[in-house]
């Protein structure tokens, strides 16, 4: 029982460890695919943005006509975003210009807009709010007309007309970012180099270029924060191991005794515990993973939208060597312990 419970406590921070990497990875992978979805070539930016910044809408609508007549550019399309609940952003958006760039969504349910109070969703949104087309919806205060259910991959999870995002943010005329869509992609350095030297305070990156920043590297503070962790897990598996450890020599003195005077040595007796805690470590890992795909089908469940979660086969072995490092190094007292032991005492122990 004590072995098992052991075992049990070990995976919890292979669970925690394996279950944040797939959070990380899963909302990044996600909006990366969303991204490329929109079909654009480039994306223009505002002023003093960043990868992850929600900028508001400080571009004038104007300035997407200006760029739709740039050398080389067959269509521009102004955006809006808005919060909802982190991580969800809604967006704005002309839907026959955005039809025009990608060949526009594909429903799964309803249709495009129809009214001013009608919202697009995608199929993990609304399995999270348990909505389907023709059911009401409420955002910020109001109620809005589910119009149709989309299949999730393009742009946004929450899509709305722009001109009622506009409004309803009280950013009339105004765009959070523009997608230029060219004649040809070949061209797409040489325009974002010529449009760089017109606007050098906007950020102007490629599709392709903004796609590939979504990693774990790119985000500021994630990787420490994921290093920590592991540092959590790596103490938690020291301090079971040992604990169960140092209690297993105590309950196996006479044996030890028994064994040291029938000529073992103490790198044998050390061998035994430092084996029965990699095995401990070992059964850890594996019931960790176990608990990571339940963890993937809890949150699925319940929040497939906010929480994006994929398993990332990829750090199986690494979450198992961190658990088998503080395995190893929780059984080393206890085993050295139970090493120096004397025999005749250990044999006399009750």
């Amino acid at each position: 029982m004590r072995s098992l419970l052991s075992v049990l406590l070990i995976g919890v921070p292979v669970t925690l460890i394996l279950t944040l990497v797939g959070l990380s990875h899963g909302m990044l992978e996600d909006s990366a695919r969303r991204a490329r979805g929109i079909g654009a070539d480039i994306i223009f930016r505002p002023p003093n943005t960043s990868l992850l910044t929600l900028s508001g809408a400080p571009l004038s609508a104007k300035m997407v006509d200006f760029l739709q007549n740039w050398p080389h550019v067959v269509l521009a399309v102004g955006a809006i975003q808005h919060p909802i609940q982190t991580p969800l952003v809604a967006t704005g958006i002309e839907l026959d210009k955005f039809n025009q760039m990608n060949g526009g969504f594909t429903y799964l349910q309803g249709g495009p807009f129809r009214r001013p109070d009608d919202v697009l969703i995608d199929r993990y949104y609304a399995a999270q709010r348990h909505v389907q087309a023709g059911d009401s919806l409420k955002l910020w205060d109001r109620t809005w007309h589910v119009i149709g259910v989309i299949e999730p991959g393009k742009l946004a999870r929450i899509v709305l007309p722009l001109s009622v995002l506009q409004d309803l943010t009280g950013n009339t005329g105004k765009v959070s970012q523009i997608y230029l869509k060219l004649d040809d992609p070949k061209n797409t350095e040489s325009v974002i180099q010529a449009l760089k030297q017109k606007f050098p305070d906007n950020p102007i990156y490629s599709m392709e270029e903004l796609t590939s920043m979504y990693s774990v590297n790119n985000i500021a503070g994630l990787r420490e924060f994921i290093i920590v962790i592991m540092s959590i897990g790596v103490i938690i598996g020291f301090a079971v191991v040992c604990l169960s450890m140092y209690m297993a020599v105590l309950q196996r003195t006479r044996e030890i005794g028994i064994l040291k005077s029938l000529g073992a040595s103490q790198f044998f007796i050390l061998k035994v515990i430092v084996v029965e805690a990699l095995l401990m470590g070992i059964g850890g890992s594996i019931l960790g993973i176990v608990f990571s795909f339940g963890a993937y089908w809890l949150i699925r469940t319940l929040v497939p939208a906010s929480i994006p979660m994929v398993i990332v086969p990829s750090w199986w072995p690494i979450a198992g060597g961190i658990t088998l490092v503080g395995a190893a190094l929780g059984a080393l007292y206890p085993g050295l312990s139970a090493a120096r032991h004397d025999p005749i005492e250990a044999l006399a122990y009750e």
